[in-house]
């Protein structure tokens, strides 16, 4: 995290007050110094002022329109209102309209100096709130799912590794393969756990509002920009900022990212000086940045500073071992989020859902399971609620010398039907074979051959 000195502008026409002033608060802030509200102006144009210390009574424009302007203009500079007078009005007024507080000049040197650091740690909580609403909507379920594949702890002993250092990291894969999750482990594992963890896709950003997004920009940058905003990458100083999807990123921005990177500095669209900025880069891609390179798609100076540690991210398919467990946790997921009493997956499911292909990934395993929860009624997901395209990909998967495929197709459909009369009769054998119609001794055989028994004992053990 950036250790620099807050910037503090001095807005007073009395020049012994502006070095009253100064002389209390140059050693904890960086002090500039006008005497009026136009200039003071003109000092925001040009330089990252966070706090000012403002007379409310100036020659030409007044004290109160300032703050009128730097609130409408500078929102997250704090403002602090100073007066000779012992106006409860004008108190009232300056209050209104945005300011921290109103202090008459006869002020102490160590109340200045508290009220000072208040307002500076209020705008702390407050870019802390904004990187923390950013974050909210992705923060929730994010959890890196480990399951028994080699190929998937390799990535993880990989990432806990670079993890402590403040290296940049690409992560490569497919769409869906947990790009950012595993993005979101790494930062939790970092130095700086407790700082915020900016997330962008890049691709899922109109190209025309890139650079604003990133950067931020000043009012009146373009069309539009009524009021100045912060960008990601102020948002994420202290902590991890994770572009996603870095090759769709426009060519022309390629090296205003560059700079950012090597100089830790960025500035803001209509901006007019560099602002430091601090923080952990970690990018991801599906695509071949080094094709990309050839091709002139991609900078290749950049591509060399992004990938400084690489880790690749195995499709689901490459880690076919793992998708009972990813589908047991999506499954409890889901069953919290929707309030369902849906608990289990059949084995025979999850055979079939180990014998799919995946072209979606983890991702499209999650949608399934969200799916198969939302319209569930019963406890157990079993093979027939799984989609068309899932059975069929369970045929293709059987040898020529196989079983008959009409035998496998009546024998999930008697496993299903069982199961079902089961959940209907509370788990009672008996009561089970009572109501379909058959000998108890046929059903035990049944449940036996099509390993039902074991799951019916698991739910009375339950």
């Amino acid at each position: 995290m950036s250790d620099r000195r807050k910037t503090l502008l001095i807005v007073d026409d009395d020049e012994g007050m502006r070095e009253t002033m100064t002389a209390m608060l140059r050693q904890d802030y960086r002090v500039l110094r006008v005497a009026t509200g136009e200039a003071a102006l003109q000092v925001m144009q040009k330089e990252d002022v966070e706090l000012t210390l403002l007379d409310v009574h100036l020659p030409g424009i007044s004290g109160i329109e300032v703050l009128r302007i730097l609130k409408e203009n500078y929102p997250y500079a704090e403002v602090i209102v100073v007066s000779a007078d012992k106006e409860v009005d004008v108190a009232i007024e300056v209050m209104r309209h945005g300011a921290y507080h109103y202090v008459s000049k006869d002020f102490d040197g160590n109340g200045l100096r508290a009220l000072v650091a208040n307002a500076s740690e209020r705008q702390d909580l407050n870019r802390s709130l904004l990187r923390l609403n950013a974050e909210v909507a992705e923060q929730n379920d994010r959890e890196f799912i480990v399951g028994p594949s080699r190929s998937i702890r390799t990535v993880v002993e990989r990432a806990t590794k670079v993890a402590k250092t403040s290296a940049t990291v690409l992560i490569l894969g497919e769409s869906g393969t947990g790009k950012e999750l595993l993005a979101r482990m790494i930062h939790r594992e970092s130095e700086e756990p407790g700082g915020p963890f900016v997330a962008v896709n890049l691709a899922a950003i109109p190209k025309d509002l890139v650079e604003s997004i990133l950067f931020g920009h000043e009012k009146g940058a373009f069309t539009g920009a009524i009021k100045q905003q912060l960008g990601k990458f102020e948002l994420a100083s202290g902590g991890t900022l994770f572009l996603d999807e870095i090759g769709d990123l426009r060519y022309e921005l390629q090296a205003k990212l560059l700079r950012a990177i090597q100089e830790s500095e960025i500035e803001r669209l209509g901006g007019t000086h560099p602002i430091k900025t601090s923080f952990r880069l970690i990018c991801a891609t599906n695509i071949d940045l080094a094709k990309a390179v050839k091709e002139n798609r991609f900078r290749e100076d950049l591509y060399y500073r992004v990938k400084v540690i690489d880790i690749k991210m195995p499709a689901l398919r490459e880690r076919i071992e793992d998708v009972p467990e990813l589908a047991r946790f999506f499954l409890r997921r889901y069953s919290t989020k929707f309030r369902k009493t849906t608990q289990y997956i059949a084995d025979s499911t999850l055979q079939i859902l180990s014998n799919y292909w995946w072209p979606g990934n983890i991702r499209e395993l999650e949608n399934l399971l969200e799916r198969l929860v939302a319209v569930s009624d019963k406890e157990w997901i079993t093979d027939e609620d799984l989609p068309y395209e899932f059975h069929v990909a369970q045929l293709d998967t059987v040898a020529p010398s196989s079983e008959n495929l009409l035998d496998m197709a009546l024998t999930t459909f008697e496993r299903n039907f069982i199961l079902r009369a089961l959940e209907r009769n509370g788990w009672n054998v008996t009561a089970t074979a009572r109501a379909l119609g058959i000998p108890l001794s046929t059903l035990k055989f049944k449940m036996d051959k099509l390993e039902v028994r074991k799951i019916a004992q698991r739910i009375r053990g339950n």
